[in-house]
């Protein structure tokens, strides 16, 4: 009866807690203090015993210590000091005079212009925010359909979320070690091979590849089909037209470099991930030198962005401790379990219904939520049925990139409702990221149907 009671308990802390987040409370104290409350009413009637709380100093020690988390501020400094130095404007303009004769062209150029800004940011809200302000007036007024052009933007702005060097992936990694190590030991295994953040990063490089060329493709089927929908730019043939060569090598070549070192030294060893966050935050600053944009102003401005993106995961991860630690104790890992392993499939049936979950739950929570809460209770389990961790990450990242734009509550809608003109109605945004949610549904079942998409680089780079 006890062990029925607790498990109604841990069921209900979980609604609850989706409950108070639907109000719009702060997510870090929407977790924590639900599960103190939970904690304290069943140590009540002798359900929990609060000594487990004791735990939680050792672990925020741990999470201080813990050089991976490092790299969060360091790539957060980088990407919000390269959003200042007006790359994506230079990008845009560049890549929209090279494929803007095509129909289709210029989103096409705003998707290559996406992942390009994915890989040098890795911020979300910034990219999305950023590619609304600067394409989404220039496609208007070359006559492209509202909601392809939002479903471009959108889909575009997310491709952060996988495309490394990637912050969703360095906190998932960080977790997924933890699940790991904690299904290795459960199989009897004291010395388990260490899943990294870099190995994650090597597995999502495909995948992330995958899902732009199906953005294009798309874009370019939707030009042939309807050219009134994508029609090609009308481009002044004598405008800059020598100096074109020079201006595609002044735009691509210093973020280009900048990724290519960042992401190169991280891939061949050379450097940690936090070696290699702190290399790009400098070498971001350097480009924001020379392109004569960094004063003591902007330098405030970046430093308070980074603090304040920075402060948030890192409050949510504390938040997300204590919800954990209750859970467990509460014996909610235990209904998980029994759960999956029940689940008709094996670990297939497993993996879809934590794949239907995280989808379900991406529709209200942001992806670090997710990742703190859902995958040390759901992680463990499917390690210990046999997948692969590298695979399982990223399969989880592209899903959680999936919920960034899917309606009612995709969090890259709003950052692009937010700078949007009044003519862009919410229902242009939603109507035009339908296709692009259906695509990442694809790339999801290709990834899935295929891990060596995802297994095959590290297996070359690190054996």
């Amino acid at each position: 009866m006890t062990a029925h009671l607790n498990e109604i308990l841990a069921l209900l802390m979980f609604a609850v807690a989706c409950a108070v987040l639907l109000t719009g409370f702060p997510v870090a104290f929407a977790l924590g203090g639900t599960a103190l409350l939970f904690a304290l009413v069943a140590d009540l009637f002798g359900h929990f015993d609060l000594r487990l709380l004791g735990g939680l100093p050792s672990r925020y020690f741990g999470v201080m210590l813990n050089e991976v988390l490092v790299a969060v501020p360091l790539f957060v400094f980088m990407g919000v000091m390269l959003e200042r130095t007006r790359i994506a404007e230079q990008l845009l303009e560049t890549m929209g005079l090279l494929m803007g004769r095509l129909r289709g062209g210029l989103g096409v150029s705003v998707t290559i212009v996406g992942a390009l800004l994915a890989a040098s940011t890795g911020i979300i809200g910034a990219t999305v925010v950023t590619m609304g302000l600067l394409s989404l007036p220039t496609m208007l007024r070359a006559g492209y359909d509202k909601g392809l052009a939002c479903g471009t933007i959108c889909a575009a702005g997310t491709l952060g979320q996988i495309i490394p060097p990637s912050i969703a992936l360095v906190i998932l990694g960080d977790v997924l070690q933890g699940a790991n190590q904690q299904a290795q030991l459960a199989l009897g295994n004291f010395a388990p091979e260490p899943v990294s953040v870099v190995d994650l990063f090597a597995g999502a490089i495909l995948p992330g590849l995958v899902l732009v060329l199906f953005y294009v493709l798309w874009i370019l089927l939707v030009g042939y089909l309807r050219p009134r929908m994508a029609p090609p730019l009308h481009i002044d043939a004598t405008a800059g037209e020598g100096s074109l060569p020079l201006r595609v090598l002044t735009a691509l070549l210093p973020p280009g470099l900048l990724v290519l070192a960042v992401l190169g030294s991280i891939l061949f060893g050379v450097a940690t991930p936090t070696e290699s966050a702190a290399f790009g935050g400098v070498g971001a600053v350097l480009l924001a030198l020379a392109r004569r944009r960094l004063d003591l102003a902007t330098l405030q401005e970046v430093m308070r962005g980074t603090t304040r993106i920075t402060a948030m995961v890192f409050t949510i991860l504390l938040g997300a401790s204590i919800f954990s630690l209750v859970f467990r104790g509460l014996g909610g890992d235990r209904i998980v379990e029994d759960a999956l392993l029940a689940m008709p499939g094996g670990s297939f049936g497993a993996m879809l219904v934590v794949m239907g979950l995280m989808f379900f739950l991406g529709f209200f929570l942001d992806f670090v939520e997710i990742v703190f809460v859902v995958v040390p209770i759901v992680g463990p389990v499917l390690l210990q049925m046999g997948l692969d961790p590298v695979w399982l990450g990223v399969m989880i990242a592209m899903n959680l990139q999936t919920s960034f734009l899917t309606p009612p509550f995709g969090f890259a809608l709003f950052y692009l409702r937010g700078v949007a003109p009044e003519e862009v109605t919410t229902l242009d945004i939603y109507r035009g990221v339908v296709p692009f949610v259906l695509i990442q549904l694809a790339g999801l079942a290709v990834v899935g149907a295929f891990p060596g998409l995802v297994t095959w680089l590290p297996g070359v780079l690190f054996g």
